[in-house]
């Protein structure tokens, strides 16, 4: 068994151990990149419920109850559903709705991935609570893979630095202080603004922020950047800005997405040098 495998490393984000599940389990995922960890370790047929945003893999989750959104989570549902363990995030459930299923649920997992290289120890966390540790070191291999072409890649480059677009109206984007600027990162992307107090800011398009900046990068969710945004933006930026339009699930998404996001970020990053 390799180092972080046993049940020493059942600890979730917020500091709970966590044993074993034993018996029967039934688990409700509240997080979609999750739900796709979960179906890929094997665990589809003991999920119960999931989010309507949980739509990979589509061929699993069609024939899983929804419970509905990451905000608005049907605490009733949940608990005619009575499930065993409930997958939570930090930054994509709210507190409160946290607080309520933990009098309900027996089992309450919370995570926060901060940077690409916490997967592998989600990996094995869910590998070791439910019993699926040879399928989680499967993922923690391939990972490793991606992570070192990536890496091998990356020293050929020269850094960028990338404004990623999140959000229209008003437009919003990310801080260094979050997953998704910290996964850019492993590519030699440094994302704009270099500092601010908020993780997702909303942001003016001003001549301060375009200073130096080499790209930006239109993420296709949560907001859905087609086509005509790059060319409104085109007017606003000088044309020696590529500006781009990015598959956000494999930039965002931790899990086993993760895996192929580093893939995606890597050959993303050769194509637009070329």
């Amino acid at each position: 068994m390799k180092p972080g495998a046993g049940s020493s490393a059942l600890t979730d984000a917020q500091g709970t151990r966590h044993a074993a599940a034993r018996g029967r389990v039934r688990i409700v995922s509240l997080v979609p990149s999750l739900t796709e960890l979960l179906c890929d370790l094997g665990l589809g047929p003991q999920l119960v419920g999931r989010t309507g945003f949980c739509i990979h893999p589509r061929e699993v989750v069609n024939g899983i109850p929804k419970v509905g959104g990451t905000k608005d989570v049907k605490i009733d549902l949940i608990r005619q559903l009575a499930p065993t363990h409930i997958v939570l995030n930090i930054d994509e459930n709210e507190k409160p709705t946290a607080q309520k299923l933990a009098r309900i649920v027996p089992n309450v997992i919370v995570t926060h991935p901060r940077g690409p290289l916490d997967n592998p120890p989600l990996y094995r966390l869910f590998g070791g609570i439910f019993h699926r540790q040879a399928e989680a070191e499967a993922l923690c291999a391939d990972f490793e893979g991606a992570w070192r072409d990536l890496g091998q890649a990356a020293l050929r480059w020269a850094r960028e630095r990338v404004l990623y677009l999140i959000w229209k109206a008003p437009w919003m984007t990310v801080s260094r202080d979050t997953y998704i600027s910290r996964f850019l990162a492993a590519g030699g992307w440094d994302t704009v603004p270099d500092q601010t107090s908020a993780r997702y800011p909303k942001i003016g398009l001003e001549a301060g922020l375009i200073h130096g900046l080499d790209r930006v990068l239109l993420s296709s969710e949560p907001y859905s950047f087609r086509e005509r945004h790059v060319e409104e933006l085109r007017a606003t930026f000088p044309s020696r800005i590529g500006i781009h339009i990015v598959e956000g699930d494999m930039l965002s998404w931790y899990g086993s997405r993760a895996i192929a996001g580093l893939t995606y970020l890597r050959q993303l990053r050769q194509q637009l040098l070329e």
